[in-house]
């Protein structure tokens, strides 16, 4: 796309890092479905139930972004984490580069039908898709597979894997939370039911043996929909809050520890030695955070199986979608560290590279620019008396 020299370009060109892009598997910040092209386009399932009706942004690569300082010009307001869209020149070799655009920048309907060959965009399929892609806080595939299976959409499996290690553990741990709760919630007679029950709670359909889990709870059928999709989201997400506990002690220990290879000018060096800190400091602070969130969905869960009190447990299922952005935000945000880190560090043992200093620099510029957005010009969450959360302006 050409500009003229006042304008502001709409497109970005990409070249950094993509190819590593390419390489690396999806975590909560990326949707690669260039990966899925390449190694699933000749698969019947790919092209019978494709994530995108339009074969160019079948073959995208979508990822959570934070904005840079010279990046702010795309959107009015304040926002900081974005969603973009990535349409690689060759999906076979991502080093010749690609271009992105954001979703819902400024201009995005005249960009979706120049680049994305989008006709009636208020009614196209895939702009829904785009929009909702947008709304959600993180991309990991459980929350993707779930807001679009309630939209009536739901694309092959092969658009949205978790692993058989992840899936299995993810199913254990779903099987022991939830264990008590059914027991009291639907009596004697499911007992030992649980990792059958739990199976279904994470499934993307509602099966008639939870039915008697919405007459407990005295739940229209649109709450109770909701308050299990909310009841999903929420037994994912600890899930994840617990399984990333160990993975981030060692990105701590690998990033206090490290050595990159090379001379650096003493801003760098200083740079590097100030953000070790930040970061540490930084990341405790969002488990922190994490962990008060949770603690929400962990008092009304108490309260019902330990109490015989269902009114806060309900009252979760009724507002606990609410606190998704919150807590997905987090997670995505370390999930993204932990990932990325342990990325670069199988890269760096395989090549026999070390990073130089000025590449380490970077990528704790990056990890320090997600952390920033989660605790800085937003606002701060506090635990009320009910048990839920409020949001208020940070002081000052």
């Amino acid at each position: 796309m050409t500009r003229g020299p006042d304008q502001p370009s709409r497109v970005i060109r990409e070249y950094r890092n993509l190819a590593n892009l390419g390489q690396t598997a999806a975590s909560t910040r990326v949707l690669n479905l260039s990966r899925v092209y390449r190694l699933h386009h000749k698969d019947e399932d790919y092209g019978e139930n494709p994530f995108f009706q339009s074969s160019l942004l079948n073959r995208c690569i979508i990822l959570k972004h934070t904005l840079r300082l010279n990046e702010r010009h795309f959107y009015h307001g304040t926002r900081r984490t974005v969603t973009k869209i990535i349409l690689p020149y060759d999906h076979f070799d991502l080093r010749l580069g690609a271009s992105s655009i954001f979703i819902n920048q400024i201009g995005f309907e005249q960009l979706a039908k120049e680049y994305l060959s989008i006709g009636d965009y208020d009614k196209n399929p895939d702009i829904k898709i785009l929009r909702r892609l947008d709304q959600l806080p993180s991309l990991d595939p459980f929350l993707i597979r779930e807001t679009l299976a309630r939209h009536g959409h739901r694309p092959a499996g092969i658009y949205l894997r978790l692993s058989p290690a992840d899936l299995s553990r993810m199913m254990q741990f779903t099987s022991g939370e939830i264990e008590r709760l059914v027991n009291t919630a639907l009596g004697d007679h499911y007992a030992g039911a649980s990792m059958k029950l739990g199976n279904k709670i994470l499934s993307d359909q509602l099966d008639r043996e939870l039915w008697p889990l919405k007459d407990t709870f005295r739940m229209s059928d649109s709450e109770f929909a909701e308050g299990i999709f909310a009841w999903r989201g929420f037994l994912y997400y600890k899930w994840r809050y617990l399984d990333l506990q160990d993975k981030l002690r060692e990105v701590l220990s690998g990033i206090g520890s490290y050595q990159p290879f090379g001379v650096s000018d003493d801003r760098v060096k200083d740079y590097i030695t100030h953000a070790r800190i930040r970061l540490a400091r930084g990341m405790a602070r969002a488990l922190n955070h994490a962990y008060d969130v949770l603690n929400v969905y962990d008092t009304a869960y108490s309260d019902l199986v330990s109490h015989n009190k269902p009114g806060p447990f309900k009252r979760f299922l009724l507002n606990g979608s609410g606190l998704f952005t919150e807590l997905g935000e987090i997670i995505g945000t370390l999930d993204h560290i932990s990932s990325f880190w342990s990325f670069r560090m199988s890269r760096a043992l395989y090549t026999g590279k070390p990073m130089k200093p000025v590449e380490y620099a970077d990528v704790l510029m990056d990890f320090e620019s997600g952390l920033n957005y989660l605790f800085e010009d937003g606002p701060s969450f506090n635990t009320t008396t009910s048990g839920y959360l409020r949001a208020s302006a940070p002081a000052g």
